[in-house]
């Protein structure tokens, strides 16, 4: 490839790593790089942990927590004597442990019926202990679900593959973004740049360069934007074809940025394409149309894709990718 006609490669932020063989950016915006050397309390968040838990895994610690700290409770007032706790059911041990365990709960959330109560001096100090114990753990769920509630989220549909496509007399790599959210995105920005391992002074290095863009800047974006990066004379792809493209290992790279009017924040997302989700020699299906007079999008085809020759421009019989929506979140 001649480089005369590229920019100088960046850095953006990899430094130089040789002879990675796996993808840099996941697809769910994750980086694949392994961090060693570093003590637990640095490489682990409980806060982000649990912040970036799904919803049905964070319910579930809830109630595990719950129901752990309850059970360890009943145990100690086992221990004590149920004769501690007044009101308690003393005809079997599976009532009184039963009264132990409810009698906790109401201890733990500070709701307190007032059928049981508890005698002398160890059981008070015991259920006073519990008892703060529930408030701060209830400060603690409180403050998690509302940083969960009000987290920014981006939800961006990428289209599965990325095609090089006839454009304008020329041929350009595409790949097309829906937005999946209803609230609205202002000043969307986006990067797209591409990673390869080239050839300097006898040395195989891996460079970063930015692809220049049809268009990088949309002032709203409530329908889908096919991105499109002209193969020109200023193009890393000018002299590329597909089996080069896979001796350089590249990878393109996008970081989507933009403004929720939900979240009254900037909101990021990104995504990655290799090789195995390039096509060459393709163009995108049409996905918008109109239908009495109001504008509908079809996120179902925003993979779909149809062959066609890059010399004449010319369909090859149709084919289309993976159908299924998948949201890609950052």
């Amino acid at each position: 490839m001649n480089r005369n006609i590229q920019r100088e490669a960046k850095d953006f932020g990899f430094g130089n790593v040789q002879n990675q063989r796996v993808r840099m950016l996941n697809k769910d915006g994750t980086f694949n790089v392994i961090r060693r050397g570093m003590p637990f309390k640095a490489s682990f968040n409980f806060y982000h942990f649990l912040l970036n838990l799904s919803w049905a895994r964070f319910v579930l610690l809830i109630i595990a927590w719950f129901t752990a700290v309850n059970l360890v409770f009943a145990f100690i007032y086992m221990g004590l004597g149920a004769e501690n706790l007044q009101g308690v059911d003393l005809s079997s041990m599976h009532n009184k442990f039963l009264d132990a365990f409810f009698f906790s709960t109401q201890t733990f959330t500070t709701v307190g019926y007032g059928r049981i109560s508890p005698l002398g001096l160890s059981a008070n100090i015991i259920s006073s202990l519990e008892a703060l114990i529930g408030l701060m753990s209830f400060a603690l769920i409180t403050g998690l679900l509302y940083g969960r509630f009000s987290m920014p989220e981006s939800r961006l549909l990428f289209s599965d593959n990325a095609v090089v496509a006839p454009y304008r007399g020329i041929t350009a790599l595409m790949f097309r973004i829906a937005n999946l959210q209803k609230s609205q995105l202002l000043d969307v920005e986006l990067t797209v740049s591409i990673s390869l391992y080239e050839d300097k002074n006898g040395e195989r290095v891996r460079s970063f360069y930015t692809l220049n863009l049809e268009r990088n800047t949309l002032t709203f974006f409530p329908t889908s934007w096919t991105v499109v990066h002209p193969i020109d004379e200023k193009s890393p792809f000018l002299e590329m074809n597909e089996q080069i493209f896979k001796n350089c290992e590249a990878e393109i790279m996008v970081v989507f940025k933009a403004f929720d009017d939900r979240y009254f924040q900037t909101i990021h997302a990104t995504n990655s394409y290799t090789i195995d989700e390039m096509e060459w020699g393709a163009k995108f299906t049409n996905i918008l149309s109109v239908e009495d007079g109001w504008p509908v999008i079809d996120l179902g085809g925003l993979h779909n894709f149809q062959k066609v020759d890059l010399g004449t421009n010319q369909e090859i019989p149709s084919r289309a990718n993976n159908t299924s929506i998948t949201e890609y979140k950052g």
